[in-house]
């Protein structure tokens, strides 16, 4: 059963270090499969690694998440060519969609010339569920800050655009995003931008902004606007998830 309206979980997080691999699914992705409404057999989903150049490695410590987690992942390479011989009808079979982090500007790129944004919102439409962390976050947006270019944050603002509004993630973490996201809202060069500290999660149902979840304690999510030329903060209500 696919979600009950087009849904995104846009995230600052989703994984942690593993008991025996190297990496298990956090409660962000687990979140993710809840809200696909996947129940009564193994939830579908699919690893997208465009934003690391499909390393394989990578790829192999997604299997096996999901392997510990009880999914059955399918992964999708664009790199050297799509290992799918029909993608979209491939997307369409998932319950969720879950893009690494990495390069959201070289993301952006491969996916345009593989037709794979027009695919994503087609999936989207017709409620499979779009999620992922950090590049995988902001590609669904209109747009945010990326270190895509090189070690100083730059902005990019041609993403896909699916919600209106920018997105600021690793808010928390590194020091310069929130300063470059409020310089970009006050100067508008981004819309209203929704950001989120590491850990955590925002819930989109159609366009709206529904809830902003974490796996993670203490953790934020923000609201930036702005007023004349200034950028006003403001901290949403976070729900705390259950470990998974």
């Amino acid at each position: 059963m696919p979600a009950s309206e087009p849904t995104i979980l846009a995230t600052s997080g989703g994984h942690r270090a593993g008991a025996r691999t190297m990496v298990e699914f956090d409660a962000l992705v687990h979140h993710a499969v809840d809200l696909s409404g996947a129940h009564g057999r193994r939830p579908r989903v699919m690893y997208v690694g465009t934003a690391i150049g499909d390393a394989e490695h990578f790829t192999s410590r997604m299997t096996e998440a999901a392997r510990i987690a009880g999914f059955d992942l399918t992964p999708l390479h664009l790199f050297p060519r799509p290992n799918h011989e029909d993608v979209e009808a491939t997307v369409l079979e998932q319950d969720v969609v879950w893009v690494m982090g990495g390069s959201v500007a070289n993301l952006l790129a491969v996916w345009r010339v593989h037709g794979l944004d027009a695919i994503l919102r087609r999936a989207w439409e017709a409620g499979v569920v779009l999620s992922g962390v950090s590049a995988g976050s902001i590609c669904w947006f209109r747009g945010g800050t990326t270190d895509s270019f090189g070690p100083e944050l730059q902005p990019i603002t041609d993403a896909l655009g699916f919600l209106p509004y920018g997105n600021g993630v690793h808010y928390d973490v590194d020091p310069g995003r929130r300063p470059l996201v409020h310089r970009l809202v006050a100067d508008g060069t981004l819309p209203t931008t929704h950001c989120t500290d590491d850990g955590v999660g925002l819930v989109y149902r159609g366009t709206e902004l529904v809830e902003a979840v974490a796996e993670r304690s203490g953790k934020g999510a923000y609201l930036v606007t702005r007023d004349g030329d200034a950028a006003v903060e403001h901290r949403l209500d976070v729900r705390a998830l259950p470990a998974p």
